[in-house]
């Protein structure tokens, strides 16, 4: 037997046995060591906001379906081959492999798909691939320029990894947002040169103003919104500088967002993006390819070896509690991984 995670109905999951699947020509059966909870897809699926009409995801086959209740979702697991079929070789048997696969204690998937753990990543390290390739094609959206004013909403896991690899471009301002005091506090260490609380309204003209002192640019050249929250879209615009670019990089599932779109807007040619890491930007598919991007992904996370991330270790067949967790006290989560019971 397996046993499957499933999230039946708004604020409600359940763990179901199902028949342990067996591994067909091509394919591999992986049982799970470690898996990540996502804070932001993930727990708007928990919490009942996303579209139930919307597919899944369109780019990986173990995801395939809608977002309709109940469904199985989850996109970080790592554990280790146990099985081969037809095809494969037995000397894949006992490798540490990730895959985009949901929340289970044996999972099936083609070999193609079940990208090798570099020895000197931990487990429950490379459960952050699919936050850090979000990073990577956050920054390739963004195109970051040495010596720019960068401003970032959101300092959950996807928005600490993107200010982590911003922080490499040598801006000259990398300030980010966070009502939590532990995010603003992991944000310092990974980079950031200033990590502040939520501005007040009458405050947003003022701190743009400030980060042009020394350029004489008042405003962000670049600014990410990565909070998961509507609201914060409108503050995000009032920041940016005149020509400056905003990436979106939250999804808000079925919460609309309400901006003032009149005033200074309407003249400072401000550019958005909504940026997702299911796609590649048109103009950069000649050089870069999903493959090239995960393994730029994986060799950061190796030089970051992100352990102090990962703040809640929850067992499997506990899930419920992980999920209550993360939505009724994140001021002290960054990452939640589930861990599974060590049996063949």
């Amino acid at each position: 037997m397996t046993a499957a995670l499933y999230f039946t109905a708004a604020h409600r999951v359940e763990v179901r046995d199902e028949a342990r699947p067996a591994p067909g020509a091509g394919q591999v059966l992986v049982r799970t060591i470690v898996s990540g909870i996502s804070a932001g897809t993930e727990m708007l699926i928990y919490r009942g906001l996303a579209p139930a009409e919307l597919p899944a995801d369109e780019h990986l086959t173990a995801l395939a379906g809608t977002l309709a209740f109940p469904l199985k979702y989850g996109y970080a697991a790592v554990g280790e081959i146990v099985e081969v079929g037809q095809g494969v070789g037995r000397e894949h048997l006992g490798r540490r492999v990730f895959a985009f696969h949901p929340h289970q204690t044996h999972f099936v998937v083609p070999l193609a798909e079940a990208f090798e753990v570099p020895a000197g990543l931990a487990p429950e390290q490379a459960v952050l691939l699919p936050n850090a390739e979000t990073a990577v094609n956050l920054v390739h959206d963004g195109r970051p320029m040495a010596g720019e004013q960068i401003v970032v909403f959101g300092q959950g896991i996807v928005g600490l990894l993107t200010t982590a690899l911003l922080a490499r471009h040598a801006p000259a301002a990398l300030v980010t947002f966070d009502r939590h005091a532990l995010r603003r506090r992991s944000s310092l260490a990974l980079g950031a040169t200033a990590s502040l609380e939520p501005l007040a309204p009458d405050e947003i003209e003022r701190f743009a103003a400030s980060l042009g002192a020394e350029s004489g640019y008042p405003g962000a050249d670049l600014t990410y919104e990565l909070t998961g929250d509507p609201a914060t879209l409108e503050p995000a615009l009032r920041v940016t500088g005149f020509d400056g670019r905003v990436i979106i990089g939250s999804w808000y599932g079925r919460q609309p967002a309400r901006l003032d779109l009149g005033g200074r807007f309407h003249r400072s040619r401000i550019r958005t993006m909504s940026s997702q890491v299911s796609t590649i930007a048109p103009d950069l598919r000649g050089r870069w390819s999903r493959t090239r991007r995960l393994r730029f992904a994986l060799a950061f996370l190796e030089s970051l070896r992100p352990s102090t991330l990962i703040t809640h270790r929850i067992p499997f067949a506990e899930a419920e509690r992980a999920y209550r967790c993360l939505a009724d006290d994140p001021s002290e989560v960054l990452q939640v991984v589930l861990t599974y019971p060590d049996e063949a």
